[in-house]
């Protein structure tokens, strides 16, 4: 089983990333320190997270100590150096520009050699075209980072991406354990992924961090705690059989959890088309 997918020419991405959204600062550098000893090479950060200095501090060190070089790395970045403005009601305040003007600033970044790759996060499939059908595009998007987990299984979007040369990486691939109130259905505690687990000799999160992957679908599983970082990298020697996965896909209920209620108003609100 191949442990890396590629990003169109330039890079290859590893299958399994460190997701450092939500992640404390004053324990997300630790995290990003145990998780390269542990294997991992590649990074999910964003400016909006608010802990980016932390993340690079724990990279710093980890090359300073030799463990990795800086080229080993997959780091991922998000547009934007300021936090989402919104108005007294708490909705975020649109911004003007037009999605193809970004992409455009985007491409510059490639040709100045200071990205890899650019790619598109919660783009539906008719924005995803906007950009593809883009009159002298120059970098189509390597990569786009969607909500995916068995209750929100992405099937039709997944598919198309993939049929367009562009990766899918999976966010919230676990779903929220943090955020499992009683009203919130927990995955980790769903009898049939529990089911198949058990009988795999594996934990809940490996099962549905494998059902990713063998999707060929990136998962950036958040975690700060040791124990678990090391067990979401143990994904690589099993293998779920057909039915397994159809009783995961079976699972779909079109069940958001980062519905980005706040930014409903906006013109470009992804999340009303079918996918």
């Amino acid at each position: 089983m191949a442990t890396c997918v590629r990003l169109g020419a330039a890079a290859k991405v590893p299958l399994l990333g460190l997701g450092t959204w939500k992640s404390p600062p004053g324990k997300v550098g630790a995290a990003v320190m145990a998780a390269i000893d542990t294997g991992y090479r590649h990074f999910d950060c964003a400016y909006v997270y608010q802990n980016e200095n932390e993340v690079g501090e724990g990279i710093q060190q980890k090359i300073k100590e030799g463990v990795v070089k800086r080229e080993d790395l997959f780091i991922v970045s998000k547009a934007g150096e300021e936090l989402f403005p919104t108005d007294d009601k708490g909705m975020s305040i649109p911004s003007n520009t037009d999605i193809l003007q970004t992409w455009e600033a985007m491409e510059e970044l490639v040709d100045a050699g200071l990205v890899k790759a650019i790619g598109i996060s919660n783009f539906n499939r008719e924005q995803t075209e906007r950009i593809l059908n883009k009159p002298g595009l120059k970098h189509k998007p390597a990569n786009n980072q969607i909500e995916c987990h068995p209750y929100l299984s992405q099937e039709k979007l997944i598919n198309y991406c993939q049929s367009k040369g562009i990766t899918v990486t999976a966010y919230c691939p676990l779903g929220r354990p943090d955020r499992a109130k009683p009203e919130n259905p927990s995955l980790l505690d769903d009898p049939k992924i529990k089911e198949i687990a058990a009988k795999h000799n594996k934990t809940p999160a490996q099962v549905l961090l494998r059902f990713q992957i063998q999707r060929n679908v990136i998962a950036i599983p958040k975690s700060v705690t040791p124990q678990r970082i090391v067990e979401n990298l143990k994904v690589f020697d099993f293998e779920l059989n057909k039915e397994e996965m159809a009783t995961l896909l079976s699972l779909n209920r079109n069940w958001r959890i980062c519905e980005m209620i706040t930014c409903k108003n906006h013109k470009e609100y992804p999340f009303n088309a079918e996918y």
